[in-house]
């Protein structure tokens, strides 16, 4: 017998728990916030709504469903299984956050804070969520392109806006860059690393390397099979280039990078406590994910 759907909810941890989790009591983090120019109770307002967005999507899941909750911190020691539903209740972001766990299971994006978020990929309100949730096996959904990195001993990375890779901190990275299949040009570079993104992320750090750069190419659509890679500040000496510093990956291209530092990282989406980590010699092939990520339209 097939099991009944399961709701998870993902969420993260607000300011105003941030805060209180810091200072220990409201009244600290209030006096420390005052100490700083700031209103205690704008960060206490958002942090209602975002409880009152998760009460009101909790009481929407159908009652043969079953429940799971996840915070953000979490997700990298979470379980996901096919039958999921996700429910990601909070900024933009957070879908991106979510993303790379995934396999294929729809994702409802719920705005838990309307106004404050650009609500590119948390689409829908809270009281849209018994709606959704009752027709989620027949809701339309839009199957986002990601992003993948792929080292030579089978780390494996992927994300939804972008992948970095380059040094940790402010560091120069050093490595070796070309495209897979070009004749084999390789170029032996020292940036500030190396940024690719695909079409979701052109509404964020890809915008604005790409607007820096002069938007000579044309931004990818969140659903092409499409990426935009770039180095950044790559620096010219006797030992290192500047020739390949742009470009698009299509599903049959792909970015090859050979550390040549100590240590080099990729982390996607922001999110550096996961990152891949390359020491000197390793390899990353990096291009357009097969995994999509099916966010609710």
């Amino acid at each position: 017998m097939s099991l009944a759907p399961r709701a998870v909810l993902v969420h993260r941890t607000t300011e105003y728990e941030e805060l209180v989790a810091h200072h220990g009591t409201h009244g600290q983090a209030a006096y420390f916030l005052r100490s700083r120019g700031r209103d205690i109770e704008e960060v206490a307002e958002r942090h209602q709504r975002t409880r009152r967005a998760l009460a009101e999507v909790t009481a929407a899941i159908p009652l043969t469903w079953r429940q799971a909750r996840v915070e953000r911190a979490d997700l990298d020691r979470f379980l996901f299984a096919p039958q999921d539903v996700v429910v990601v209740v909070g900024q933009d972001g957070l879908v991106a956050n979510v993303a790379k766990y995934l396999t294929g299971q729809p994702v409802v994006g719920i705005d838990s804070d309307p106004g404050r978020n650009p609500g590119v990929l948390v689409r829908h309100r809270p009281s849209d969520a018994a709606k959704l949730l009752a027709s989620a096996a027949s809701v339309s959904v839009d199957e986002l392109t990601m992003v993948e990195a792929v080292a030579d001993d089978t780390q494996r990375l992927v994300a939804l806006n972008e992948i970095y890779l380059g040094a940790a901190g402010h560091q120069t990275a050093r490595y070796r860059l070309g495209l897979e299949g070009d004749g084999g040009v390789v170029e032996a570079q020292a940036s500030s690393g190396v940024l690719v993104g695909t079409g979701t992320g052109a509404t964020g750090w890809l915008r604005s390397v790409w607007q820096d750069r002069g938007g000579r190419l044309r931004l990818p659509t969140p659903v092409e099979n499409r990426l935009l890679w770039y180095v950044r500040e790559a620096w010219p000496s006797p030992a290192t280039g500047t020739t390949l510093v742009s470009g698009i990956l299509t599903a049959e291209t792909h970015l090859v990078l050979t550390a040549e530092s100590e240590r080099l990282v990729a982390f996607g989406d922001g999110m550096e406590s996961d990152a891949l980590e390359l020491t000197w010699g390793q390899s990353v092939r990096v291009g357009v994910c097969g995994d999509r990520l099916r966010l609710a339209g």
